[in-house]
C-alpha cells in the first residue's frame, strides 16, 4: 500500500465530491470509507487509475448514505443531476479545499487540524499526537469544524493569504508524536505553490525550507536549545537552502513583495554567512524595514531592533528596543542579551531570569535560566 500516494489523492478526491454537490462532512466521510476500502482491496488488486477508483468508491458510499437518510432525498436528486468534473478542473478541486478548510469562520487551531485532516490525509489520531492531546478531543475539534463548513459554497475565489497563515502555523508547531508538522507543513506549501504559481506561497515555501534547512543544529546532544549563534553550520542542509534560495529569487523576481518573501529573505541571508561573524546584518536591518512596512507587526518591529544591535551595536539595540512594549515576546530577552554585551552583567542577568518566566515553551525556558546563572555565579562569588 503506497500511504503518500493515498495521502495525495485525498484532498482531490474530497474536491471532486464536494464540487459534485455532497457537504464538506459529508464528503469527507465517503473519502475516508473509501480508504478503508483501498486498503483492503488495492494489496492484492491495484487500480490502473488510483484516483478515479477513490472518487468512484467515495462517491458510491456518498450515495449510499444519502439514499439511507430519508431528510436527504431532494438533495440526492439534485446532486445526481448535476454534470460530472471534467479532467480539467483537477488542480481547482484541492486549491477548493484548502479554501474551505482555512475558511475565515474557523478558529486557527480547527483551521489547522481540518486542514491536516482533509488536506494533509493525516488521521484523527496523528493529529491528536502531534498536538499532544487526547484523540477523542481531537475527533470533536475536526468535528465541529466540519459542521462549521458544512453549508460553505464558494462562488468567488478564495484568500490564499489565509491558506498561507493556516501553512504556517502548521509548521511552526514542529515536530512531536508520529507526525512530523514542519515537513507536513513543507508538502502542502510545496503543492499549493505549484498551483496557484502565488508569489507569497512560494515566499512561505522558501522560508520553511530554509527554516528547516537549520533544524538539525538547533539542539545539542543533550536536547538543549543551542542559539543560531553557536550553531555547527555544517549541520545545515545544504540542498535545501539550495532550494529555498532559488524559490525565492523566482518569487522576488515577480516584483511582488508580500511578508513572506522579506522572512524568507532574512532567512537566506543567514544561511549565507559562513560564520555568524560574517552575517549581514545592515541588510538583514533594511529587510525588516520593508517587513515592517508591509505589516507593521510589533514583532517584525522588535527582531528589526535586534538586528539593528548587532549592526551598530548594542546601545543602538537598546535604544532601538527603549521604542518599543517591554511586554512583546522575547523583549526582554533582547534587552538581557545586549545588556550583557554592554558590559552590565546585573541588568543582563535580572532581564535573563525575567525572559524565562514568560518563555513560550521549556527549552528556551530553559536556555534563558541558564544564561542567567552563568552571569549571576560570578556576581555571588
Amino acid at each position: 500500500m503506497n500511504e503518500p500516494l493515498l495521502r495525495d489523492l485525498v484532498p482531490a478526491a474530497i474536491g471532486v465530491i464536494v464540487r459534485r454537490g455532497a457537504d464538506f462532512a459529508a464528503a469527507e466521510d465517503a473519502v475516508q470509507d473509501a480508504l478503508v476500502e483501498a486498503v483492503r482491496v488495492w494489496p492484492d488488486d491495484p487500480p490502473r487509475d488510483p484516483k478515479g477508483w477513490l472518487v468512484t468508491v467515495a462517491w458510491r458510499k456518498f450515495l449510499d448514505a444519502a439514499r439511507a437518510d430519508t431528510s436527504r432525498r431532494h438533495r440526492e436528486a439534485r446532486v445526481e443531476r448535476e454534470p460530472m468534473p471534467g479532467p480539467g478542473e483537477e488542480a481547482d478541486d484541492t486549491l477548493r479545499l484548502y479554501f474551505l478548510c482555512a475558511h475565515p469562520s474557523l478558529t486557527p487551531a480547527s483551521a489547522v487540524a481540518l486542514t491536516l485532516r482533509a488536506v494533509g490525509g493525516l488521521t484523527t489520531r496523528q493529529i491528536a499526537q502531534a498536538y499532544l492531546v487526547p484523540e477523542a478531543t481531537m475527533a470533536q475539534r475536526i468535528s465541529r469544524a466540519k459542521r462549521t463548513v458544512a453549508g460553505v459554497r464558494f462562488n468567488q475565489p478564495g484568500n490564499v493569504a489565509t491558506v498561507l497563515r493556516v501553512l504556517y502555523l502548521v509548521f511552526n508547531e514542529g515536530y512531536s508524536g508520529d507526525v512530523d508538522l514542519a515537513a507536513e507543513a513543507i508538502r502542502l506549501t510545496r503543492q499549493l505553490a505549484a498551483k496557484t504559481l502565488h508569489e507569497e506561497a512560494a515566499g512561505l515555501l522558501a522560508l520553511m525550507l530554509l527554516h528547516h534547512a537549520r533544524r538539525p543544529a538547533r539542539t545539542g546532544a543533550d536536547g538543549r536549545l543551542v542559539p543560531l549563534a553557536e550553531q555547527a553550520r555544517g549541520l545545515w542542509n545544504t540542498r535545501l537552502i539550495a532550494e529555498g534560495v532559488d524559490v525565492l529569487q523566482t518569487a522576488l523576481a515577480r516584483d511582488r513583495l508580500g511578508e513572506f518573501q522579506a522572512q524568507a529573505a532574512i532567512a537566506a541571508l543567514h544561511a549565507d554567512a559562513r560564520t555568524a561573524e560574517e552575517t549581514d546584518w545592515a541588510q538583514i536591518v533594511e529587510w525588516y524595514d520593508e517587513l515592517v512596512r508591509l505589516t507593521d507587526n510589533p514583532v517584525a518591529r522588535l527582531n528589526r531592533a535586534v538586528a539593528v544591535g548587532e549592526a551598530e551595536g548594542p546601545l543602538a539595540g537598546l535604544a532601538a528596543l527603549a521604542g518599543l512594549d517591554p511586554a512583546l515576546p522575547r523583549h526582554a530577552a533582547a534587552a538581557a542579551y545586549f545588556h550583557e554585551r554592554a558590559g552590565d552583567p546585573v541588568a543582563a542577568a535580572r532581564l535573563y531570569a525575567q525572559a524565562a518566566r514568560s518563555a513560550p515553551n521549556l527549552p528556551e525556558r530553559d536556555h534563558l535560566t541558564r544564561q542567567a546563572a552563568r552571569l549571576n555565579a560570578p556576581l555571588r562569588g
